[in-house]
């Protein structure tokens, strides 16, 4: 069965790291093949290990093979990518990840390919040392990071940047958001240690609970009945900011899949709309909502264009968690450094200006707007936000601190592994 598992793991690979397929989508095509929670569980590991380090490992071959594979047979060449990941990665036993990957090619049903996997592994145990100089003499390499990204983030952040590229690379905790509508965080952390889970809660963060590795969420107790969601302890700090009372009226314009509608929604009794342009996001957030037994009027639109679905009534709260180029994230989604492009910044820019821009008149006076990203650039965050403040005479950013993190020109940011957090800036601002 272990074969038949890396053999998918290569198949889902290839789809995400050469066909811009999504880790998620290329996850959830392929795990349903597998009964076992087990082989599930190594699946995503394994898919999960294979695009994080894919820019390292994926030049590797370049060195390792005469002909290249990647369009002759792609699934070949993300099967050794997975060899090699298993070997340094995973730190597999050398035979073991050898005989496996070698069996995966058989259960691929490429056996005219196992002399050369097996042949490709072998050389790289005899010339590993050389190979991983090479391999870490260049940043991209190094730190299995695409050149533009490791360049901004040195730039952006020169005195962290090391720290940043090594914390992208860490497995992050699983966190979980208790659901103070359906109990106390005490009671559910409870449950989740009679279950057997290692289970804390965070230190600072009022819903948060800490797990040390992911696991599949839908076995853990309270899932079905909403006693919990899976969210970033840094996600779950904008509940915090939205300084929230009953009866306010609360816009999330950019919400799938609804992580923090839902939470503003356990935390007050508010009148809040849940807006997202396709069809298909809106219905995550309903199943989110579902699930978790929460109520919010949901609407397909976008978010830069208000005229096509307001009714006029300004909101008190608006929450602005806009298109980003995710990069704040790739810790926990590791497909994002395989498909971002420098050349999309520019097209995301315009993007959140015009965002922000269309949902400002919407603020009621005295109302407060959330800015959030799960961006690490500053051109996406504090550079956005200054052109807004700059243009609205009436907006004024509200000051505030953080546990983790560090203040930016305008607003906070936290970069990725600050307080073992995934990176995400805020700004909050205010309606004179």
């Amino acid at each position: 069965m272990s074969a038949d598992v890396r053999a998918l793991a290569a198949q889902a690979l290839a789809q995400v790291a050469l066909r811009g397929v999504s880790l998620r989508e290329a996850m959830e095509r392929h795990a349903q093949r597998l009964p076992d929670s087990r082989d599930r569980a190594l699946l995503m590991a394994l898919v999960s290990d294979g695009a994080r380090w894919w820019p390292r490992f994926d030049a590797a071959l370049d060195r390792l093979l005469e002909q290249p594979l990647r369009k002759k047979a792609p699934v070949v060449h993300a099967l050794l990518v997975l060899g090699l990941v298993q070997l340094e990665v995973l730190e597999l036993a050398d035979y073991a990840a050898v005989a496996a990957t070698v069996e995966a090619v058989r259960a691929l049903k490429r056996p005219q390919f196992a002399g050369l996997v097996n042949a490709v592994l072998r050389r790289w145990q005899r010339e590993r040392a050389t190979h991983l100089a090479a391999l870490d003499a260049q940043p991209e390499t190094r730190h299995a990071h695409p050149r533009w990204l490791a360049e901004a983030i040195a730039r952006d952040w020169p005195a962290q940047a090391e720290a940043v590229l090594a914390a992208d690379n860490r497995e992050p905790p699983l966190m979980l958001r208790a659901n103070r509508r359906h109990g106390t965080r005490e009671a559910l952390i409870e449950r989740l240690r009679l279950d057997g889970q290692t289970a804390e809660p965070h230190s600072w963060l009022a819903d948060a609970i800490v797990l040390p590795h992911s696991t599949d969420v839908t076995r853990l107790p309270g899932f079905d009945d909403g006693a919990f969601a899976v969210q970033d302890g840094a996600a779950q700090i904008a509940a915090d900011l939205a300084d929230l009372r009953g009866g306010l009226r609360v816009l999330d314009a950019c919400a799938a899949p609804g992580g923090k509608a839902c939470h503003l929604l356990e935390r007050a009794e508010i009148d809040l709309t849940a807006l997202d342009s396709a069809p298909p996001r809106v219905d995550r957030i309903r199943q989110n909502l579902q699930r978790l037994r929460l109520d919010a009027r949901l609407l397909t639109g976008d978010a830069g264009a208000p005229k096509a679905w307001w009714n006029h009534q300004p909101f008190d709260r608006i929450l602005v968690d806009a298109p980003c180029s995710a990069t704040g994230v790739l810790r926990r989604r590791p497909d994002v450094r395989l498909h971002r492009r420098a050349s999309d910044i520019a097209a995301l820019q315009a993007q959140q200006r015009r965002i922000l821009a269309a949902l400002w008149p919407l603020l009621a006076p005295g109302g407060r707007l959330l800015y959030i990203t799960c961006s690490l650039l500053r051109a996406e965050n504090e550079a956005i936000v200054g052109e807004l403040l700059a243009a609205q005479p009436d907006a004024h950013a509200v000051a505030f601190e953080l546990p983790v993190g560090r203040a930016a020109a305008v607003g906070w940011q936290i970069l990725p592994g600050d307080g073992d957090l995934d990176g995400m800036y805020y700004a909050v601002l205010e309606k004179r």
